[in-house]
Parts: C-alpha cells; structure tokens; sequence
C-alpha cells in the first residue's frame, strides 16, 4: 500500500509488515523533520543490536511479543502495550518469537 492511500484509508497496522523467514522487515509510514513512523516485523531470533539515539521513542506492539531492553533492563511486551525509550538511553530489540512493533521516534 503506498503512502497517498495510507493517509485516505483506514488500515490495519499489523497488516503494514509481514513476517519473512531470517529477517526483519520495517516500513516507513512517515517521515518528517520533527520525527517518523516504522513499522516493523521481526522474525523470531531477529533483533536489533543496542544502539543510543538522541531523541526519544515510543515502541507500540502490534502482533506477538518482544523483548526490548534499555539501559541493561529487560521488558517484556505484548500486544496491545507500548514502552518509550528516552533519548540517550542504550537500548535493543530482541524477538524470542515473531513479533511486528510500531516505532514513532520524536526529534522535537
């Protein structure tokens, strides 16, 4: 679905990603200069190494379970939960089983 019928149409959100054997799969939803929207789906051992970013983001779980860890503490989320993730705080995504996330990521 491309972006123009995204802003026209009601969609499902667990529909935006799809799961691929081995992989992670995102997709941007939008991008803008105060932030964006990445939609992502994780199959189960897939995960994203800790990184910092300097701005805070908020994880949504859309489909599964996901671990996500900051600053050494492990969370473990389910659908329907959200965690934010401050800015400059170390943190990682781990999939113990697929699971898909919503990822909105705030620079102003």
């Amino acid at each position: 679905m491309d972006k123009t019928r995204l802003t026209t149409n009601a969609v499902s959100l667990k529909t935006l990603a799809d799961y691929q054997e081995g992989s992670i799969v995102s997709k941007e939803i939008m991008k803008k200069e105060s932030g964006n929207v990445t939609i992502f789906a994780f199959d189960r051992g897939q995960g994203l190494s800790e990184h910092t970013a300097p701005f805070d983001a908020m994880v949504c779980v859309l489909d599964g379970c996901g671990e996500i860890i900051i600053s050494g503490k492990s969370h473990k989320l389910q659908e329907g939960e959200m965690i934010i993730m401050p800015a400059d705080q170390p943190h990682a995504v781990k999939a113990n089983e697929p699971f898909k996330m919503m990822l909105i990521m705030i620079r102003s």
